[in-house]
């Protein structure tokens, strides 16, 4: 998601660009001017190009020194810490004036997303664990640093009383919604389905599914037209591993939902 320049054309910009050249290529030779030498005069005038790097060296590599968190971890404990974007991201302003939900936005994809999308403009409400507060509280910092609301709502999205408070206190604290990410999820690997006991599978399932259920039924009705709901499945969907078999389970069903409801509110102008 991350880009390292302000200049970044969007592929809407790239795809609007490919069309305006097709049409202006003849025009170029019609006049005597080569395709080459065209593409000469514009560089010249469009400055020097920033440094290739190489990307093996670049960044933190392997190995990395072996460490253990009790559940469910904290970024700011791992060695090196991971790269959401806090440096590097720089945003066009594409989300100006939009007010965001994002679940599980304490770090990984969904603190990347909450990152992101402040810059980009838009307000944003971060839901986690109480336990993971402290990075939390870095997420929050870095989004009113951009000057974006920021709204920091933690809590247990496995309950469903929880879930309907979450939806209405983003709302309320944002002044509407205009997008929801449903990103939080729980993983336990195990070797086998004999090690899998009820309370996990039930977890992971009331996590990655039932959550995303109810959140996503109290968000729609408070959705104007031209929102948008965002769902984080995965490869494992595919290409499940042997031991994810429950976390895998959902992620493919967090597909098929996402497929269904996306034909529902098609009529009502949602994506």
């Amino acid at each position: 998601m991350a880009t390292d320049d302000r200049s970044t054309p969007s592929r809407r910009t790239v795809v609007n660009s490919l069309g305006t050249g097709l049409v202006a290529a003849p025009a170029l030779f019609a006049s005597g001017q080569t395709l080459a030498q065209a593409n000469q005069q514009s560089g010249a005038s469009g400055g020097s190009a920033p440094d290739l790097q190489n990307p093996r060296t670049e960044f933190p590599r392997p190995p990395f020194p072996r460490q253990e968190q009790p559940w469910p971890g904290l970024a700011s404990r791992m060695e090196p810490r991971p790269d959401h974007g806090e440096t590097s991201y720089r945003g066009t302003g594409r989300l100006t004036g939009r007010r965001a939900l994002i679940t599980g936005s304490d770090s990984g994809i969904g603190r990347a997303a909450a990152i992101a999308y402040a810059r980009e403009g838009a307000d944003v409400a971060i839901n986690y664990l109480s336990v993971e507060e402290p990075d939390a509280r870095e997420v929050i910092e870095l989004i009113r640093a951009e000057g974006r609301n920021a709204v920091a709502i933690p809590g247990d999205i496995r309950d469903q009383d929880f879930c309907q408070s979450l939806v209405e206190e983003a709302a309320d604290e944002l002044g509407g919604l205009d997008i929801l990410v449903n990103n939080a999820a729980r993983q336990t690997a195990q070797p086998s389905i004999e090690d899998i006991s009820t309370d996990q599978f039930d977890a992971t399932m009331r996590t990655n599914l039932y959550a995303m259920f109810w959140i996503t039924k109290a968000a729609i009705p408070l959705l104007p037209e031209g929102a948008s709901i965002i769902n984080t499945a995965s490869v494992v969907a595919y290409d499940p591993p042997k031991m994810l078999l429950d976390y895998s389970t959902t992620k493919a069903g967090i597909i098929a939902f996402t497929q269904a409801l996306a034909k529902q509110l098609a009529e009502r102008g949602t994506a």
